[in-house]
C-alpha cells in the first residue's frame, strides 16, 4: 500500500526524461561509438560540426557541470540546464532542437551498423573481437574467426550493374544471419568482405560452419539468376592455436583466404569459368550408370570412413535396423533398410557436452546426442532396443533452446557405451 503521507515525486518534463535516458544509453557505449553518436546528435540539436573527441569532451563537461550545480544548489539539476550552460559558456549554443526518441534510436543504430546489409560495421567488429578474445582467455575456451569474401563479385557489378551487386551483398548478409548460431556475430568489414566471430568454436567446427554458410549462400542467390557463378571464399583462424592477439588471427585468416582464392581462381579458369565445388551435391537419381554399377563402400557418419566388417560369429548379437549410408550411389544389392538416405550436411560433434534427447511418454526416456546437423542427429542409448519408425523427441543442446522434433531412425550400430542410432529430421 502506498504511504499517503509520503511526498509525491514530481514527474520530469519530457525533455528532461529524454536526456536522462540518453545519458544512460551513452554510458553503456564504447568511447568511439559514443563520440560518433554525439557528433550526429550535437549537429542535429545545435547545428554544430565538431570532431568526435570534442563531442565526448563536451558531454563529459556537461555531466561534471551538472554535478557542480546540483551540489551548489542543494538539489538535482536537469541535464538540459547543464547542457545549455556548457554550450553557452563555450560560445557554441545556437538553435536547440530536441529530437524524438525513435530518431535517437535510429542515430544509435546507424552508428554501429552497415546501412546496406544491416550487419555490424568494422568499428563494432574491432570492439567485439577484443571482448571475445578477453572472454576466451579468461575461460580458456577456443574462439573462431572467419574472414569471408565473394568470389567473382566484381564480375557481377560489371555484367549486371551495381544495384544487382547490392542485391548480392544483401543476400550474403541474409545468409550469415540465417546460417549462424545465436552466439555468433557477423560483420561487414569491407566492400564484399565479411567477418564472423564464433565463440567456443575450434578449427574443425569453424570449417564446417563455413562450408554450411557457402551452401546456404548458393541457394539464397539462386533466385537472382546471375550469369556469373558468384561464391563465398573463406579463411579460418582460431584462438589460441593460430595466435593470441587480434591482429595475428586476422593476418592468419587473411592468408588462408588468399590461398583459397588463388586455388579457386585457378580451378575456375581450368573449368571454363565455372567453379566445380559450387555445384550442389548429386542426388541418388543423378548418379551416372558407370557409378551405379560399382557403388562405393558405405560411409560411417561418425568416422567418415568405410566401416570394417568383422566376420560373422554365432555369438555376435543381432542389431535391429542396421543400415549403412552410402556417400553417393544407391545401397549395394544386399537387403537394406528403406530408411537409408544420403547425408547432405556437415554435423557438429556434441561429444563432451550435456546434450541429450528426451522422448517416450512424458519424456521419461533419454539418449545422449552425439552430433547434430541440418539433416538429422545421432543419439546413443545405454541398452539395445527396438525403436519405432517415428520418434517424437525434445532436443536439449547447449546454446539453443529446447526444440521438439520428429525423428526417423536411418541406421544403427553397437558401440562400447551402448547402442548408436542415426536419425533424420521429419517435417
Amino acid at each position: 500500500m502506498p504511504n499517503l503521507g509520503a511526498p509525491v515525486a514530481s514527474r520530469l518534463p519530457i525533455e528532461d526524461s529524454y536526456l536522462e535516458l540518453l545519458a544512460d544509453t551513452l554510458e553503456g557505449l564504447e568511447v568511439p561509438a559514443r563520440g560518433q553518436f554525439l557528433q550526429r546528435y550535437f549537429r542535429a540539436i545545435a547545428h554544430l560540426d565538431l570532431r568526435e573527441d570534442q563531442c565526448v569532451q563536451l558531454w563529459d563537461e556537461m555531466l561534471l557541470r551538472r554535478r557542480e550545480l546540483s551540489e551548489n544548489l542543494g538539489r538535482q539539476v536537469a541535464l538540459k540546464t547543464a547542457l545549455m550552460d556548457v554550450f553557452s559558456s563555450a560560445g557554441l549554443f545556437r538553435v536547440p532542437i530536441i529530437i524524438e526518441y525513435d530518431e535517437l534510436k535510429t542515430l544509435q543504430l546507424n552508428a554501429v551498423t552497415d546501412p546496406l546489409t544491416s550487419l555490424y560495421n568494422r568499428r563494432v567488429f574491432a570492439e567485439t573481437f577484443e571482448k571475445e578474445l578477453n572472454r576466451a582467455r579468461r575461460y580458456s575456451s577456443p574462439l573462431g574467426l572467419v574472414i569471408v569474401d565473394l568470389h567473382r563479385f566484381k564480375e557481377v557489378n560489371d555484367k549486371h550493374g551495381h544495384p544487382r551487386g547490392d542485391d548480392v551483398l544483401r543476400a550474403a548478409a541474409a545468409t550469415l544471419k540465417k546460417a549462424l548460431r545465436t552466439s555468433d556475430s557477423a560483420f561487414r568489414i569491407g566492400g564484399d568482405e565479411f567477418a564472423l566471430l564464433l565463440p567456443q568454436t575450434d578449427a574443425e567446427q569453424a570449417q564446417a560452419l563455413s562450408r554450411r554458410v557457402e551452401t546456404v549462400f548458393i541457394e539464397t542467390i539462386r533466385p537472382l539468376q546471375l550469369s556469373v557463378g558468384v561464391n563465398m571464399d573463406h579463411g579460418v583462424a582460431t584462438f589460441p592455436q593460430d595466435g593470441e592477439q587480434a591482429d595475428q588471427l586476422i593476418r592468419v585468416a587473411d592468408e588462408r583466404l588468399y590461398r583459397l582464392k588463388q586455388a579457386n581462381h585457378s580451378r575456375t579458369a581450368a573449368n571454363g569459368g565455372t567453379r566445380a565445388e559450387s555445384a550442389p551435391p548429386p542426388t541418388p537419381a543423378a548418379v551416372s550408370p558407370e557409378r551405379a554399377t560399382a557403388p562405393p563402400k558405405p560411409i560411417s557418419i561418425e568416422s567418415k570412413r568405410a566401416p570394417e566388417r568383422p566376420e560373422a560369429s554365432p555369438e555376435a548379437p543381432t542389431v535391429p535396423r542396421t543400415v549403412e549410408i552410402s556417400a553417393h550411389a544407391p545401397a549395394p544389392s544386399s537387403p537394406a533398410h528403406p530408411y537409408a538416405v544420403q547425408r547432405k550436411a556437415e554435423r557438429v560433434s556434441m561429444v563432451g557436452t550435456n546434450a541429450y534427447a528426451a522422448f517416450g511418454e512424458l519424456g521419461a526416456r533419454r539418449a545422449r546426442v552425439l552430433d547434430l546437423g541440418f539433416g538429422g542427429v545421432a543419439i546413443e542409448l545405454e541398452a539395445l532396443e527396438e525403436l519405432p519408425d517415428n520418434i517424437v523427441a525434445v532436443l536439449h543442446v547447449p546454446i539453443l533452446p529446447p526444440v521438439r522434433v520428429n525423428l526417423k531412425p536411418v541406421w544403427s550400430q553397437l558401440s562400447p557405451q551402448g547402442f548408436r542410432v542415426g536419425c533424420s529430421f521429419v517435417s
